[in-house]
């Protein structure tokens, strides 16, 4: 079997300051901006790297499916930090924290050594979702 990791999803709040956040804070280019229904569809990833895995970053409200009371908790688990998070690497994590530190980035935990071996650090994206970045071994 052949599978890979084509892209994964991260809801958002705000479309245009996720935007910010992916495209300008951390550097990743859109690969594809999609509007529907009033609701807008953000797909980013690392800049001049085509082939890697994207980042949608979708309305959670989009599904049909989704209750109003669900709707609500995942509301309620976002401005949290508790309902989605994602994992980057970084070849230079005390760089990258440094220039992260320049923006207006809500920073969650420093550049650590973790007990279980590796160093990374934490922040969250404007819907509260959590970013961890690990550097690269």
């Amino acid at each position: 079997m052949d599978i890979s990791i084509h892209s994964s999803f991260l809801p958002h709040t705000d479309p245009e300051a996720s935007l910010a956040f992916y495209r300008d804070t951390l550097g990743f280019e859109v690969r594809q901006d999609v509007g529907y229904a009033g609701m807008r569809w953000i797909t980013v990833g690392p800049a001049g790297q085509p082939g890697t895995p994207s980042v949608v970053l979708f309305p959670p409200g989009a599904d049909p499916g989704v209750t109003d009371d669900e709707r609500r908790t995942i509301t309620e688990m976002m401005a949290k930090g508790t309902y989605a998070s994602i994992l980057l690497s970084t070849p230079d994590l005390d760089a990258t924290f440094e220039k992260l530190q320049a923006g207006d980035v809500e920073i969650v935990q420093e550049p650590t050594d973790q007990p279980y071996g590796v160093r990374d650090c934490a922040l969250r994206d404007p819907a509260g979702n959590m970013v961890r970045i690990q550097e690269r071994r």
